[in-house]
């Protein structure tokens, strides 16, 4: 048996404890241990609870501790932080309450019987207080992620639902976290409080790492909120609270920022209260809450499919149908031919129903669909028959139908390069109306030209329009490089900059990945237009844009103008067909239109950037000034699939 030190000097030291060989003595002092801790008043007890929330981190299902009393102790620990200050202020004890919501949490994110447990051993009561921001900001993440999970067990929801107050908590804390984070800690650089640094780096980072880990922890505080009231709205009881109009505005922009990656924070909170029929009669008195929905289903994010949802949903209820159709219906076009999205099988088969059952459900006055709606629908309708008769067609009709298409497009390329931008956007218009249906390679390419004559006409809508077809159509989708450059350009025209951002950022993945030879034998195969876009719409989007505007700052003067870089040159855009970003489509618009002496010069000057990494995520961290980390969270957020 390994003896317990006789050098350690706090008698009944958790670690020496935890060296006890003899499995019963050990769990007896484990026991003595969590019953005697709240009671006591000696220093250095941070160490042990360190020592706990490391073991919950990395051992969350070991019932050891639960039977032994861990969540009582935790809970104890907390209430004695709040109501003895003194306490909370001697040696290092204003760590522990940090810690004690913390365990509570790692130890009932798995195991539905820990929740039980932690339920009945009082821990709700205390972490309510965090909630309410008895202490601060990041106590109160702990806590709202602790009550997050137990709110996610349906034998411990009552328990969670029986405080009132937690809904309206959560949701207030939605709405106000990223502002909370920005003014108390953020926009402070010198007086930031020391045990708030130091649980942010772990004691191993300055100030550039403090600032980006409070980015974080905000963005995890404001979608562990909305976990939270998603567990609510899936009671119907519960819609009328989360249902106000203020908040529910506020839902399409809560996205987490380039730092969140698994959440669908607001977009999955908007997706269940769709998903019920007294959800979607607030959400569709929202006419901006719809055109963000149509926004998100015509980009890259990585939530896309729940935005589909939500306006099927809608479109399908006879109550909301005629408030939404305008706004959904062209959307909802526009993705008809996704094959596949996701885990969401033949997702343009399941839109093009629900579409059709729009259609023949109309009624009169108003209830009618509008005559744009209806030929839209029509036109997709249209689109199916041609498909399913082009099957009993004889191939060499068809090597006619694309040849005569092509002609067409050929001409229209003419026009294009003789700045008839309008003439040439008609002809890829009557190409796209002879070629087969089935040929979605072709008719890829014709979207996206016919998009990038809507950019140079000044229709960012009609751009948008084509390049998410063009993307819907491609395989795999979402990844035709210029169509999403294209529509990134677009989405800035109309001010959008979380979805030209997303789009911008997968147009330099698919660059960093082309084997087209011109980019090939360039160092550097991201086009500075694009890092340049990308550095502004980060700017733009940026997680505290707004607090910092409110406190009167802007995102370029305050403390994160290191991490993005000095340069503002917020230029007019090049367009992908003035520059030499080519593809497999090489009749693409592209060089062969624009091949003239911009072109040239654009081609010398990037040779000479001869201090440029050769991958996506390299340029960005030369080109946009941002350090590793940061690099690393937005390489995880380009190259995900």
């Amino acid at each position: 048996m390994e003896k317990v030190s006789s050098d350690c000097p706090y008698p009944g030291c958790f670690f020496c404890v935890m060296k006890e060989g003899n499995p019963n003595k050990r769990r007896a002092s484990i026991l003595k241990f969590f019953r005697e801790l709240p009671s006591q008043d000696d220093d250095g007890q941070v160490l042990p609870i360190s020592g706990l929330w490391n073991t919950a981190m990395t051992h969350p299902n070991d019932p050891e501790f639960i039977e032994l009393g861990v969540f009582e102790c935790m809970a104890s620990l907390i209430w004695k932080g709040l109501k003895n200050r003194r306490w909370l202020s001697h040696d290092q004890n204003i760590y522990i309450p940090y810690y004690a919501a913390h365990i509570i949490g790692s130890y009932t994110m798995n195991m539905e019987e820990f929740a039980e447990t932690s339920v009945h051993a009082g821990v709700i009561p205390p972490l309510v207080e965090l909630l309410r921001g008895r202490l601060t900001w990041v106590e109160q993440r702990v806590a709202v992620r602790a009550l997050g999970h137990l709110a996610t067990y349906a034998s411990t929801f009552p328990a969670v639902a029986g405080h009132g107050e937690i809904l309206e908590l959560s949701i207030q804390l939605a709405m106000s976290s990223l502002e909370i984070v920005y003014s108390h800690f953020y926009q402070n650089v010198d007086k930031r409080i020391a045990y708030h640094c130091d649980l942010l780096t772990r004691g191993m980072g300055g100030v550039e790492m403090e600032s980006r880990k409070a980015e974080e922890w905000a963005s995890q505080l404001q979608c562990w909120s909305l976990q939270l009231i998603n567990c609510f709205a899936f009671k119907p009881e519960f819609l009328s609270t989360i249902c106000k109009p203020d908040f529910l505005t506020k839902l399409p922009g809560m996205w987490g920022g380039l730092v969140n990656e698994n959440s669908p924070a607001g977009i999955g909170l908007l997706r269940t209260i769709c998903h019920h029929k007294h959800g979607r009669g607030p959400v569709a008195n929202c006419p901006g809450i719809i055109e963000a929905l149509c926004n998100i289903a015509r980009s890259s994010d990585d939530w896309q499919y729940m935005a589909i949802d939500c306006l099927l949903w809608l479109l399908q209820d006879p109550s909301t149908c005629h408030k939404v159709m305008d706004k959904a219906v062209p959307a909802l076009t526009d993705l008809s031919e996704i094959s596949t999205l996701g885990d969401h099988k033949k997702l343009g088969d399941s839109i093009i129903n629900v579409l059709q059952e729009c259609l023949q459900s109309q009624g009169t006055g108003r209830n009618s669909i509008s005559a744009q709606a209806e030929e839209l629908i029509e036109e997709a309708l249209r689109s199916r028959q041609r498909l399913k008769l082009e099957k009993g067609m004889p191939k060499e009709d068809l090597h006619i139908k694309q040849a005569a298409s092509l002609v067409v497009k050929l001409e229209g390329n003419s026009l294009f390069s003789a700045r008839n931008i309008s003439g040439a956007a008609v002809k890829y218009s009557e190409a796209l109306s002879l070629c087969p249906v089935r040929s979605k390679k072709e008719r890829v390419v014709l979207y996206s030209n016919r998009a990038q004559c809507h950019l140079l006409l000044q229709q960012p809508l009609a751009a948008i329009s084509d390049a998410t077809r063009a993307l819907s159509l491609h395989n795999p989708v979402n990844r035709h490089a210029k169509s999403l450059w294209r529509r990134a350009q677009a989405f800035d025209m109309l001010g959008l900059a979380k979805e030209s951002l997303l789009d911008a950022i997968l147009f330099m993945n698919e660059c960093s990945q082309s084997n087209d030879p011109d980019l090939s034998s360039r160092q550097n195969k991201v086009p500075d237009y694009a890092e340049r876009l990308v550095k502004k719409q980060m700017r733009e989007a940026w997680l505290f844009r707004e607090a910092a505007v409110k406190h009167g700052k802007v995102h370029g003067e305050d403390t994160t103008s290191d991490l993005y870089g000095q340069d503002s040159d917020d230029s007019e855009w090049e367009t992908a067909s003035e520059s030499d970003i080519g593809d497999d489509e090489r009749d693409e618009l592209g060089d062969e239109v624009y091949g003239l002496k911009k072109n040239k010069e654009r081609r010398d000057r990037n040779d000479r950037s001869s201090t440029k990494a050769s991958s996506c995520v390299g340029s960005i961290s030369l080109k946009l000034g941002l350090n590793d980390s940061f690099v690393s969270l937005l390489a995880g957020h380009a190259f995900r699939v």
